[in-house]
C-alpha cells in the first residue's frame, strides 16, 4: 500500500473513531505537534494544538448525546495531503440536530497527521451548538 492510501486510510479510522465518543483514539492519529484549524469567525474557530483540540472535543462532546458520526464521501489525495468531503451528524442536547458538510484538508508526516483544514458551514455549527 502507498503512503497515500495509508494516508487516505488514517484518515478513515479517525473517522470511524469520532463515531465512537473515544477522544483519546481520535487524538492518537494526530502527531505531537498537529494542528487543527477551524474556519470561520465563530467562538470556536481558529487553530488549536493538539491539547487545545482536546479540549474543543471534550466540551462538544458534553453538548451532544452519544458520538459524532462523520462520514466520508469522497477523497483526493496526492502525496502527504489528503482532502476529504465529509458529513456529520449528531443530537445536540438542547434538542437540535448536528447535520454538517465539511471539507477537510489532511496534512501527514511520518505517517500522523500533521495539520488539517476544516471548512465547514460555520452559520449551522453556531446555529445547533451556540445560538440561544
Amino acid at each position: 500500500m502507498s503512503n497515500t492510501e495509508k494516508n487516505k486510510e488514517t484518515v478513515r479510522q479517525m473517522f470511524a473513531s469520532f463515531a465512537t465518543g473515544d477522544i483519546e483514539r481520535v487524538l492518537a492519529f494526530l502527531d505531537a505537534e498537529a494542528t487543527w484549524w477551524v474556519a470561520g469567525s465563530m467562538p470556536i474557530s481558529g487553530t488549536y494544538t493538539k491539547q487545545k483540540f482536546r479540549e474543543l472535543l471534550e466540551g462538544i462532546s458534553t453538548q451532544i448525546d452519544g458520538p459524532i458520526t462523520m462520514t466520508a464521501h469522497a477523497f483526493t489525495a496526492e502525496g502527504d495531503r489528503v482532502a476529504v468531503e465529509t458529513e456529520s451528524l449528531a443530537h445536540a442536547k438542547n434538542g437540535r440536530t448536528y447535520n454538517n458538510f465539511y471539507h477537510f484538508l489532511f496534512e501527514f508526516r511520518n505517517g500522523k497527521i500533521l495539520r488539517v483544514k476544516e471548512y465547514l458551514d460555520t452559520m449551522h455549527t453556531f446555529a445547533v451548538f451556540l445560538a440561544p
